[in-house]
């Protein structure tokens, strides 16, 4: 019986040794400031304090994207939208998805703009490029939204011939205006 006993305690020291260490509980923040969360973005991003490449004017921007989605210029195509970088510091800011009531979080701002403008941007490349657009013109909102120094143009629609009739569709999102330089906040679009 007293071997029992010994063997049953080290059997039962055995498995408590075997069992893994555990680990302090982890605190997950439910509800952090708006002012906490964008610090907290911004240091996992490089300071911008302009828009770089893009273009000087909307319409160079709009005749830009037409042709590099005319040739499938993807690398140019990045260069005409907003950068992580951008976004941080320049765009999330003062855009109003950011702001109360909505207060949207700088990280899922970010993530479903970033995937709304890859699928936008797959699809026009699958159903629009590699051949001439027939690009005829555009034509934005008659107003911007003036959000802190950006001026934000959009809903924008591009016009095409196709055949013997002019189609309008819109192509890509928002278009961020900041010091003389535009760019594409987003390529989601209505394809």
């Amino acid at each position: 019986m007293l071997g029992a006993a010994i063997c049953l305690g080290a059997c039962s020291d055995h498995r408590a040794s075997a069992a893994p260490p555990s680990r302090p509980a982890s605190h997950v923040d439910t509800i952090v400031p708006r002012a906490e969360a964008l610090r907290r973005f911004q240091a996992t991003a490089h300071p911008a304090d302009t828009l770089a490449g893009g273009e000087r004017s909307r319409d160079a921007l709009v005749r830009g994207f037409v042709r590099a989605l005319e040739t499938r210029d993807t690398v140019r195509l990045s260069r005409l939208a907003l950068d992580r970088d951008e976004f941080a510091y320049l765009y999330y800011p003062t855009a109003p998805q950011g702001l109360p009531p909505y207060e949207l979080s700088p990280d899922l701002f970010w993530f479903t703009l970033e995937q709304g403008s890859a699928k936008g941007l797959r699809r026009a490349l699958d159903t629009r490029s590699g051949r001439p657009l027939g690009y005829v013109g555009y034509r934005c909102d008659a107003k911007p939204s003036h959000e802190g120094r950006n001026v934000v143009w959009g809903p924008c629609a591009v016009r095409y011939r196709r055949g013997n009739r002019t189609e309008e569709e819109r192509l890509f999102g928002l278009i961020i205006e900041r010091e003389g330089r535009f760019k594409f906040v987003s390529y989601a679009n209505k394809l």
